[in-house]
C-alpha cells in the first residue's frame, strides 16, 4: 500500500491545475468523500496492526499535501481571476462617496486660523510631560492643592500624561525672549468619568502673548474677536471671576448656549450660559520660573477645550459622539468648509 500511496502523490503533483474547473475536478477526485484518498482511509481498516502507523502517518501526509495544494490553487486563480476579469467600458463610473474632516479637526482650524489673523504663531509640545513642565514651572508647588484639581494619569514619579496644554507655554518662555504670541493645539489627558460633558482625553488650544505693557484689557480684545468669529455677534459673552495657580488675575469666559438659546438645557446645566474657556494675565512667579522678568514684561494666557466648542457650534448633545466612529454621524460634516 505504501507504493501505492508513493505512485498517487506523483500522481498530484502532476495534475494540471491551470483553471477553476480542474481545480475543483481535483477536489472531487481526491478530496471528497467519495474520492481516491477516502477509499484508502476506507482500506486503511483491513492493514495489518504492526504496519498501521507507518501506513496511517505516509496518507495523512497525502491528504495533507493534496489538501494544501487544492487550497493554494484555488486562492491563486480567484485572485488571478477577480484582477482580469473582462469589463464593460461602456457603463458608466462608480459613485465616490465624498470625505471629510472629523469636527474636530474642522473646529480646531477655525480657532488656530482666527489666531493666525492676529499674529499669533502655532506651537507644539509633547504629550508625555515632566512635572516641571506641566505643574511646577507654572506655580504648582509640590504640596499646592490645586493639584488635586488636575486628575492626573501619572507614568512615573516625574513623568505623566500632560493635563493641559499650557505645558507648552512653559517650554517656549524658556527658550524665547518677548514679545511672544503663540497658540498651542494638541491632546491632553485626565482621569475623568466619561459622560455626555466631560472625556478621559480631549483637545485644547491654549495661547499666550507676553510683552511690555500687556494688559488685561488685550485680552478681553482678543478673545471677544474669536468669540465673535466662531459664532457671530450676537452671542452674549461674560467673565466669571476664576482661579487658576499659573494667571492672576483669572477668569472665566462663557457664552449663552446655543443649543437652548439660553432657556436652560443638560449642556449648560439649566443656566443658559457654556464656559468655553478659562483666561488671565500670566502670574508674575511663572514669568520668573522662565527667566523673563515679571518687572519688565506681563502677558496674558488662555486655554479652551476644542469639543465643548464643536458642541455649540454644531448643536452637538453629547461629546462621546466624537469618539465613536460612527459614520452615520461622520457624513454629517463632509459638506463643513474650512
Amino acid at each position: 500500500m505504501l507504493e501505492k500511496i508513493e505512485d498517487l502523490r506523483q500522481t498530484l503533483q502532476n495534475e494540471a491545475l491551470d483553471t477553476l474547473e480542474k481545480v475543483e475536478e481535483f477536489r472531487l477526485k481526491y478530496l471528497s468523500r467519495k474520492g481516491i484518498i477516502s477509499q484508502l482511509f476506507e482500506q486503511f481498516k483491513d492493514i495489518d496492526a504492526k504496519e498501521k502507523a507507518i501506513i496511517g502517518k505516509a496518507l495523512n501526509e497525502l491528504k495533507k499535501e493534496a489538501q494544501q495544494r487544492w487550497e493554494q490553487q484555488k486562492a491563486q486563480l480567484t485572485s488571478v481571476f477577480s484582477i482580469q476579469a473582462p469589463r464593460d467600458l461602456t457603463l458608466p463610473g462608480g459613485a465616490y462617496r465624498r470625505g471629510g474632516r472629523h469636527p474636530i479637526s474642522i473646529v480646531q482650524w477655525k480657532i488656530l486660523k482666527t489666531f493666525q489673523r492676529m499674529g499669533f504663531v502655532i506651537v507644539t509640545g509633547p504629550e508625555i510631560e515632566d512635572d516641571w513642565h506641566n505643574f511646577t514651572g507654572l506655580n504648582f508647588e509640590p504640596d499646592h492643592p490645586a493639584r488635586d484639581m488636575q486628575d492626573t494619569f501619572f507614568i512615573s514619579e516625574d513623568k505623566l500624561l500632560r493635563t493641559h496644554a499650557t505645558s507648552v507655554q512653559v517650554r517656549i518662555l524658556e527658550t524665547h525672549q518677548p514679545p511672544i504670541r503663540a497658540v498651542a493645539p494638541g491632546r491632553v489627558y485626565r482621569n475623568e468619568a466619561i459622560t455626555a460633558r466631560s472625556h478621559c482625553f480631549f483637545n485644547q488650544v491654549d495661547g499666550f502673548y507676553v510683552d511690555k505693557d500687556v494688559s488685561f484689557s488685550d485680552l478681553k480684545t482678543t478673545l471677544f474677536y474669536l468669540v465673535h468669529q466662531l459664532f457671530g455677534k450676537n452671542v452674549e459673552i461674560r467673565l466669571r471671576a476664576s482661579y487658576f495657580p499659573f494667571t492672576e488675575i483669572s477668569a472665566e469666559l462663557d457664552i449663552s448656549c446655543l443649543i437652548c438659546g439660553g432657556k436652560g438645557c443638560r449642556v449648560c446645566k439649566d443656566t443658559g450660559y457654556v464656559e468655553i474657556l478659562g483666561c488671565g494675565m500670566i502670574d508674575p512667579n511663572v514669568l520668573e520660573n522662565c527667566h523673563i522678568s515679571a518687572q519688565k514684561y506681563s502677558g496674558f494666557a488662555f486655554g479652551m477645550g476644542v469639543e465643548r466648542i464643536a458642541m455649540l457650534l454644531f448643536q452637538i448633545p453629547d461629546l462621546r459622539l466624537y469618539t465613536q466612529n460612527d459614520i452615520r454621524f461622520l457624513q454629517q460634516f463632509s459638506a463643513v468648509q474650512l
